[in-house]
């Protein structure tokens, strides 16, 4: 008889993210005349740059010739397209990363959640709360969780983040193997500074542990004092495995280009896991299409480069605007600096999901829940700056309006 992976039983409800799309949507089946300002999930709203635009006819009339006909591609992504992310991401900023060290995927959310098939079940794992739910849910999924009781799994170890500890996960107490860390982070929108990261690298060192370090919001940092890589932290090579993405730096999120880096420096018992991550890649992925490598090339070009740092910077005046209007409104936010994320308190202590059903029901502003990133999220709503500026401005005005 056939049996399902029962780990999936375990899970709590719907994707956070599902969930939200489900009361956006039905907001909206029952007031059709009113608008709704999505300001939830992490999705852009500016075009492709026009570099991008140009790159991508250019490889689709290729495909149309039989000179330039591309089948299936190298698993690991085209030499030009990790050539350049080698000189332009890493050794522009000193870093010494190699182009096998690169692999190409069609996103940073794929690679989170795949990078377990390499990890033996045993490992004790640590992530920050609140965080991603990507990694937690990928984790519960694999069976390294345990049992979600009182609003947690009891074999993950949570690292608080909260405003007394400047929203900055604490080094685990007891011994973990497997650490998650985002910064510029999702959902608060701080960033760690190189001082704040050592103690991790010399942690992981320490105890034999391996960082899942994920650097998707790098193109936000703004601050001199914030590595845009975890790399640029001495020894960090030999226990981090860093995730990459063009989707909010370049707009790819309907597009699907990311990239994971695993050093040959890095060994758990002696195993090199760049060969096991490779030779997972080979049997479950067939690559990202030749037309997509070729538009995420254009990225590094001069043009390209121009174009995708005003998207960035477009969107960061919208993060401003948000933490300034909330600012000024009476809430308490942070992030929204060096990330696209701004993350504020509740008014009046009310609860994370109340406040969302209040600012949908009446102003038609869709947020996140904090607490559906983790228990510490409690409190707080989770706004995105990647809504147009129009939109931004007006969500904003209705909000204030209500308080």
């Amino acid at each position: 008889m056939a049996k399902v992976n029962d780990n999936y039983l375990k899970l709590p409800g719907s994707y956070l993210f599902s969930t939200v799309a489900k009361k956006a949507a039905a907001y909206t089946e029952a007031n059709p005349d009113k608008e709704v300002i999505k300001m939830s999930i992490g999705d852009v709203t500016k075009p492709l740059a026009p570099a991008v635009i140009e790159a991508m006819h250019k490889a689709v009339d290729e495909m149309g010739t039989a000179e330039g006909f591309h089948g299936y591609g190298p698993e690991q992504g085209y030499d030009f397209l990790r050539n350049k992310i080698v000189e332009k991401d890493y050794a522009a900023r000193g870093i010494d990363v190699k182009a096998d060290e690169i692999f190409v995927s069609d996103g940073a959310k794929s690679d989170c959640g795949n990078i377990g098939d390499i990890f033996s079940v045993d490992n004790k794992v640590a992530v920050c709360d609140p965080v991603y739910p990507v990694y937690v849910d990928t984790n519960a999924m694999a069976g390294r969780a345990g049992d979600f009781t009182d609003g947690k799994w009891n074999n993950l170890v949570y690292m608080p983040c909260k405003e007394e500890n400047g929203f900055m996960p604490q080094l685990p107490e007891e011994k973990v193997d497997i650490i998650y860390l985002c910064f510029p982070n999702n959902p608060i929108g701080v960033a760690a500074t190189r001082e704040q990261l050592k103690p991790w690298v010399e942690y992981a060192k320490k105890n034999d542990a391996v960082i899942l370090y994920d650097s998707a919001y790098e193109a936000f940092i703004t601050d001199p004092d914030v590595p845009h890589s975890i790399y640029e932290i001495e020894g960090a090579k030999e226990v981090a495995i860093e995730f990459r993405s063009f989707s909010k730096t370049a707009g790819f999120t309907g597009t699907r280009c990311a990239y994971t880096v695993v050093p040959h420096e890095l060994k758990v018992d002696g195993v090199e896991l760049n060969g096991l991550w490779n030779r997972r890649q080979c049997t479950k992925f067939n690559g990202v299409p030749y037309v997509i490598q070729r538009a995420a090339e254009a990225v590094y070009t001069d043009e390209g480069y121009k174009q995708t740092r005003e998207a960035v910077a477009y969107y960061l005046e919208n993060a401003k605007i948000i933490r300034e209007s909330l600012t000024e409104a009476g809430f308490t936010v942070y992030g929204g600096v060096n990330a696209p994320y701004i993350w504020a308190k509740t008014p009046n202590g009310m609860k994370s999901w109340d406040f969302f059903d209040k600012l949908l029901e009446e102003t038609g502003v869709v947020t996140t829940p904090g607490s559906g990133f983790g228990p510490s999220g409690e409190g707080y709503v989770r706004f995105t700056a990647f809504s147009t500026k129009e939109n931004t401005i007006k969500a904003m005005e209705k909000i204030k309006a209500i308080l």
